[in-house]
């Protein structure tokens, strides 16, 4: 973003079979970078691929307050009467989930995530993300609906994320759980591919760049929008080799 005002998207992007196959290839390619734990936890994330329609799917009535996002940072504060938090009019042909967290919940409430969590025990990364999108979102997709897995992504608040690729066959019928998610949205990929995003800004606290992913009405930051940014380079560009892991995350998400 500038201070002009965000770029635009560019044309959405087909939903078919060549695009399922070509970033099933892209993944193959990549040559994945594990991270040990190191007294860290493990999770899982899905970057569910679907359809969507720029109409049915592009509203979003939830609103976030100014001192919300007063705690962005990098914004000159005259940018934040650009910035609204909402994820209005980003749908629109091929798209991943993102949920909105619920406002209860005693960790990282009401930020962005892509439907994900903690691994049970002897649990694979790939059997918790399928899991975990079915509890969180009501969706039910098996091992073969897996195009790949992209690097692990260490947190701040103790985590090491292990994104998980999916296709998701269609629209999907959405149903969010109340105890978990606020509510799902589907963000066409071309809102990733912007000629503004990613974007980096520095803050006091670390000399790692802070990455921030352009979508809609607000910025989404790390660890999400680091596995964003990678989604976009390896799966989609094909930039085989692309890291993330010493993208920065704000400090509001280091707890």
């Amino acid at each position: 973003m500038t201070d002009d005002g965000p770029l635009t998207a560019g044309p959405q992007i087909r939903y078919d079979v060549a695009l399922a196959e070509r970033m099933r290839a892209n993944l193959d390619a990549h040559d994945r970078v594990t991270v040990p734990l190191d007294g860290r936890r493990h999770a899982a994330v899905a970057v569910v691929v679907v359809d969507s329609d720029a109409e049915r799917h592009g509203h979003d009535p939830h609103t976030v307050s100014a001192e919300e996002l007063s705690v962005i940072p990098g914004v000159d504060p005259r940018m934040l009467d650009r910035l609204d938090g909402r994820l209005q009019g980003v749908a629109g042909g091929a798209a991943f989930l993102l949920c909105r967290r619920a406002p209860r919940l005693s960790s990282h409430s009401a930020q962005w995530a892509l439907p994900g969590g903690r691994l049970d025990q002897g649990e694979s990364p790939v059997d918790a993300a399928l899991r975990e999108l079915d509890e969180e979102l009501g969706v039910s997709l098996d091992h073969s609906s897996v195009l790949g897995v992209l690097d692990d992504y260490p947190t701040r608040s103790g985590y090491v994320v292990t994104p998980v690729v999916v296709w998701g066959g269609g629209e999907l019928d959405l149903r969010p759980s109340p105890d978990e998610v606020l509510a799902a949205y589907r963000v066409g990929l071309h809102e990733l591919c912007r000629d503004d995003s990613p974007r980096f800004v520095t803050i006091p606290e670390s000399d790692r760049p802070v990455v921030q992913v352009p979508l809609g009405g607000d910025l989404i930051h790390a660890p999400t929008g680091a596995v964003l940014v990678q989604f976009r380079w390896v799966a989609i560009d094909g930039r085989a080799g692309e890291r993330v892991a010493h993208f920065e995350q704000p400090v509001f998400a280091w707890r």
